[in-house]
Order: C-alpha cells, then structure tokens, then sequence
C-alpha cells in the first residue's frame, strides 16, 4: 500500500537520468546553505534553517511533478497514444475545464496544435523552478514565476471534478510568498549574491535586488 514514506523512497531512486540530477541539486542546495551558515554571520538562526526546509521541500516538489513529462514525449508513459497521459493529457483538461473561455480558446486553438512547441517551454519553466528553489538561486523572480505557472493552472483547471481549485491557489500563495520574504537569502545562493552586491554599484544591485 502506497504511503508518503514510500512515495518519497521510490522518488529518490526513479530510474532515470532525472534521479541523479535531483540528487546532485539537493547537493549543491546543501553544500551552500553550510558555506552561507559558516561564512555569514546573519544567516546563523533557526528562522534561516526552517526557510532553507520549507524552500527544499516545495523544490522538490516542483521537480516531482517533471518526472510525468518528461521529453521528448513529456509523458512518463511513452507507449500510450497521443492524449491519454502526460502532459497532453492535463492540456486537455485545461481546454475543457478552464474558468476563462479565453484561456480555454488558446489552449484549445494554439497550444494543443503545437504541443510540441510549448511543451518544451511548459517543462522547462517547471524544471527551473525547482532548481531556482533547490539551490536558493534567484528566488523572488521564479517565485514569481512559479506563482504565474500554478494561477494557470488554478484558472484551467478550476472547473475540474478530480481537481480542488483551492490546491493550485495555495501554490500561487506559498511561491509569492518564497518571493515576497526572499527565501533564496535564506541559507541560498541568494545569500550570497546579497552580501556580495554590496560592493557593487547601484545598477548591479538594482538587478539582483529584482531577481534575488
């Protein structure tokens, strides 16, 4: 029987290039957090530690939810036809469910007819999110961006019957808020860049202040 210990168990040691990658993110993801608590001074609380956990947790979330799309079929079921799994499957979904009819025209007219031209963008786009997450690299800007990719799908899947509206809603919340309170400074690269910009002139930490 399926529980979340056994969930997590099989998802550490997925077969597949994706496993290795994940492990050497969650790697490098620690690796800076303890360079950033040895080497700077302010990052050494409990309140850091708990936002270096909460911000690997969700990135691994996000890089979860690759692992059914994958290219170059973006299925994790290669064998079945066009439609019936993966991510052509939910953009269905999304044409038929969609809150918007706007939303439910592009989908329907533009994108399923190209599939192949934005699923490749779709995957992307979640896959670094995840590592943005993971490593505490630019956090306010794919935070932000993470916020976009779960109101899609808040707004396309909201008439769903197997979907409850309010999950995808939590998701846009928890990333604006990763970007709000700047997560990535946090035991992250982030943290880095900010006690380096210091030194930097105006321009350059206007940008980072932006993306970090």
């Amino acid at each position: 029987m399926d529980n979340p210990l056994f969930d997590v168990g099989n998802f550490l040691q997925k077969p597949g290039w994706p496993t290795p990658v994940f492990w050497l993110l969650l790697a490098a993801g620690i690796a800076v957090a303890i360079y950033d608590f040895a080497a700077i001074p302010g990052q050494r609380s409990f309140a850091h530690v708990w936002n270096l956990v909460f911000r690997l947790l969700i990135g691994a979330m996000w890089w979860q939810a690759t692992l059914w799309k994958l290219p170059p079929d973006y299925t994790d079921e290669p064998g079945h036809p066009f439609g019936e799994t993966g991510l052509a499957f939910w953009m269905i979904r999304l044409g038929k469910t969609a809150a918007l009819p706007l939303q439910a025209d592009f989908v329907n007219n533009i994108v399923l007819p190209h599939f192949y031209l934005f699923a490749p963008i779709v995957y992307g786009l979640e896959v670094l999110t995840a590592v943005s997450l993971i490593l505490g690299l630019f956090v306010r800007i794919w935070g932000v961006i993470g916020a976009l990719q779960a109101l899609n799908l808040w707004l396309g899947l909201y008439n769903d019957y197997y979907n409850w509206p309010w999950t995808y809603f939590f998701i846009v919340v928890l990333m604006l808020i990763f970007a709000v309170h700047r997560f990535g400074r946090s035991l992250g690269f982030d943290a880095v860049i900010a006690a380096r910009a210091r030194d930097r002139g105006s321009l350059a930490r206007i940008v980072l202040a932006v993306a970090s």
